[in-house]
């Protein structure tokens, strides 16, 4: 289970999920990705079941990276407790995904494998995902016959 080694604060606010990801929304490191389409909180547990439901399709063949860390602590209070006497202790981490947020990665496989090893990893996840290709270079077209 992913969680941070240490933190600076053990409880946070909840906060919002507004707007759209500004980091971590191209494809670094390999040819596919699995990519949100909504805002959701992802637990350590759904990230863990959605890479090994991955690797075992692939069977081992290609590199999968992991692009999300759960960070944020969620607190809860003990059941049949009355309200007040201060917030609850942290009861697992999650992973703040907003909308075009690259989830997973992988390379070395086909793309029809990488297709089917991510339509698994998403029915792990409480998000709605899409499929997304590393998009080519462009290369530097030169003007033939231009005069200066």
């Amino acid at each position: 289970m992913l969680m941070p080694k240490r933190v600076k604060r053990r409880k946070q606010q909840r906060g919002r999920m507004t707007g759209r990801a500004t980091r971590g929304n191209v494809i670094a490191y390999g040819e596919y990705a699995l990519v949100a389409t909504a805002p959701a909180w992802i637990t350590s547990n759904q990230i863990e079941a959605a890479r090994v439901a991955m690797t075992r399709y692939i069977k081992r063949g290609g590199k999968v990276w992991v692009d999300i860390f759960p960070h944020k602590p969620i607190t809860k209070k003990p059941a049949e407790t009355r309200m007040g006497s201060g917030k609850g202790s942290p009861e697992y981490w999650v992973a703040v995904v907003k909308p075009d947020r690259v989830m997973f990665e992988i390379a070395g496989i086909s793309e029809e494998t990488a297709r089917e090893a991510l339509r698994l990893a998403a029915t792990k996840l409480p998000v709605k995902c899409k499929f997304m290709k590393k998009e080519a270079p462009v290369s530097q077209q030169t003007e033939e016959g231009g005069e200066c």
